[in-house]
């Protein structure tokens, strides 16, 4: 379990974080197609290559979270990616689940799937030289959600997740996603969700034997829905978030990397920056980033699809790479 703990150390160095770009092919194809670039593989994979071709990178991103696609395909370029990452030093991840269905009895309401054959694809990804996964469960907040099914059925999967990584050597990122910003909610119920989701678990991650020290988390920050969110201070969700963390993340686990969850890139970094301003020196972790949109979707309106704009994509990619890591100093 030692090296469990230097890989989750590593990825929450002070002033890193890690770079989430597994999105799939139909949410890839999305952010794309709102530049007007068609998405093949070759576009998917051109985009990637140039944020990880950045210069300075390494400076704030510890970690990247790949697609499968992404991983056994060379770059446009000719860059095997997991050579490209460990010249710069930085360490290779991967999303192994599979995507959510919808809950029997609760159609409303998903849990995620991929756990078959899961140790296969860990040996593989761990002789490709893969060193961190993730896998995301989704909650949502409404009528009597999230219910007991749901919280339980992706705890489970989340732990025996957790705990089929770190048998491999592998540690995982555990994702419990409540979607904070959809339907029309409260903070405080935004809390309510967000601490039932953690306290079960993290319940289910110790009955599984799941090694807290080797594993990170990546939650969704405490917020009201995006209808009441203009009328929240940012304070308010800084103390929020950190308070809940504080009532149900055991002081074992290294680091915390929220995600970003459709903020922009501003509320992304201010969040997160207020959160380590306030409570510097109070937590027992780290408070980190696992950023996607956050951290690329301004280069990606800088890009346009344009190999004229690549220098610029990727000035702007650095831009605010730098000031999330930043935030992590309370800046």
């Amino acid at each position: 379990m030692k090296n469990l703990h230097v890989v989750a150390q590593q990825l929450v160095v002070s002033g890193k974080g890690i770079l989430a770009a597994d999105e799939s092919v139909p949410t890839m194809t999305k952010r794309l197609a709102a530049i007007g670039v068609e998405s093949t593989l070759s576009n998917r994979s051109l985009w990637r290559e140039i944020m990880l071709t950045s210069q300075g990178i390494e400076e704030y991103i510890s970690g990247i979270i790949l697609f499968d696609e992404t991983l056994r395909e060379p770059t446009p370029g000719g860059h095997n990616i997991i050579e490209l990452l460990k010249s710069k030093s930085i360490l290779a991840g991967i999303k192994v689940d599979a995507g959510t269905i919808a809950l029997p009895g609760s159609p409303e309401e998903t849990f995620t799937q991929g756990v078959d054959k899961l140790s296969k694809r860990f040996e593989e990804y761990s002789v490709m030289g893969v060193v961190f996964a993730k896998w995301r469960a989704v909650y949502t907040i409404g009528s009597g959600a999230p219910s007991e099914a749901a919280l339980v059925a992706n705890a489970v999967g989340l732990a025996e997740y957790a705990a089929l990584a770190q048998l491999a050597g592998i540690v995982p990122i555990v994702e419990p996603e409540v979607l904070v910003l959809a339907g029309s909610h409260s903070i405080e119920e935004s809390k309510q969700a967000t601490e039932k989701a953690l306290t079960t678990v993290f319940h289910w991650l110790t009955e599984f034997k799941v090694d807290l020290a080797g594993i990170l988390l990546k939650p969704n920050m405490v917020l009201p829905s995006k209808d009441k969110l203009g009328d929240t201070k940012a304070e308010d969700i800084a103390r929020e978030t950190c308070e809940t963390l504080l009532k149900t993340v055991p002081q074992d686990v290294p680091g915390i990397v929220f995600l970003s969850g459709g903020l922009s890139p501003d509320q992304s970094t201010e969040y997160l920056s207020l959160m380590n301003k306030i409570y510097m020196g109070k937590l027992p972790w780290q408070l980190s980033y696992s950023y996607g949109r956050a951290l690329q979707q301004e280069a990606l309106q800088a890009w346009q699809g344009k190999s004229a704009n690549v220098s610029q994509a990727q000035k702007t990619f650095i831009e605010r790479a730098q000031k999330v890591s930043q935030a992590r100093f309370g800046k």
